[in-house]
């Protein structure tokens, strides 16, 4: 199922952007699941490079819910070549309508120095126990979800109760994927939106299950650091600065079983809930 969103079909044709089509698997929301949407279009992007650029931040809003029944236009707009960098503009669209908007930027291969923050000390994927959300009859679908993913700070569905604005979660794609280095940072754009809102509800005692509750993905940024495969476990750490004003900001850093910070990422969410 990932393989198939996450090849797009191009369409031969463009004016002054690459133009490509792609499909959308279902989601318990009956929405368009925004980090499909996201490495969607950096495979669009990806299609429009000729060099070994490899893509090492994103920058997007998401405008409006996509319908995963209608399949997603996307046009790339190629805004900047140059000798080390180059960006690319990518809008999805669905009946001609922009759902998404972002800029993508790639960098050759190049040196300098190096540093990264510590992995926190958690219990490793093979000693707790994984969740798939049966407890929330809304949540079911999960089952079907191409990541597979064991928290290490609670339900991966919070319940209501206020807890400290901070997740961590063990993730990976269930099936093992190609060995394509592009396909696996792609997916990884693909696994940037899942589990980093949660602190926001977390921070306030909110629950995705809770009747009312209503919310969205405002925008996305990602920050690829190091190249690691997503069919191996990596743990996703994240924490909410704020909640204020129906909005929730929160930060990740994605790190491989070994240590390596693989990515950091950073989503603000619309938060409604009765009551407030």
């Amino acid at each position: 199922m990932l393989l198939d969103v996450l090849r797009l079909e191009p369409t031969g044709a463009r004016t002054s952007e690459d133009i490509f089509v792609g499909r959308s698997h279902p989601m318990p929301t009956g929405r368009v699941y925004g980090g499909q949407v996201v490495a969607q279009c950096v495979a669009a992007a990806v299609n429009t490079l000729d060099d070994e650029r490899l893509p090492h931040s994103l920058h997007g809003y998401f405008l409006r819910p996509g319908d995963f029944d209608l399949p997603i236009t996307f046009g790339v707009d190629r805004i900047h070549d140059g000798r080390s960098f180059a960006r690319r503009r990518v809008q999805a669209y669905q009946k001609g309508t922009p759902i998404f908007s972002g800029i993508i930027s790639f960098q050759q291969i190049d040196s300098g120095p190096t540093h990264q923050v510590t992995m926190p000390d958690v219990p490793g994927p093979d000693e707790l126990v994984a969740d798939t959300g049966d407890n929330h009859d809304k949540f079911r679908r999960m089952r079907s979800n191409p990541i597979e993913a064991v928290s290490v700070t609670g339900d991966i569905l919070p319940r209501a109760s206020s807890q400290a604005p901070h997740r961590a979660t063990w993730m990976r794609i269930k099936d093992r994927l190609p060995d394509d280095p592009d396909l696996h940072r792609v997916a990884l754009a693909y696994m940037s939106d899942f589990t980093v809102q949660e602190p926001s509800l977390l921070a306030t005692g909110v629950s995705w299950a809770d009747d009312g509750l209503k919310s969205a993905s405002l925008d996305h940024a990602i920050w690829w650091h190091r190249f690691a495969r997503v069919d191996e476990w990596l743990l996703y750490v994240s924490e909410s600065a704020s909640s204020q004003g129906g909005r929730g900001l929160s930060s990740g850093r994605i790190f491989a079983q070994d240590g390596t910070l693989v990515a950091s990422t950073a989503q603000e969410i619309m938060l409604r809930v009765p009551g407030y």
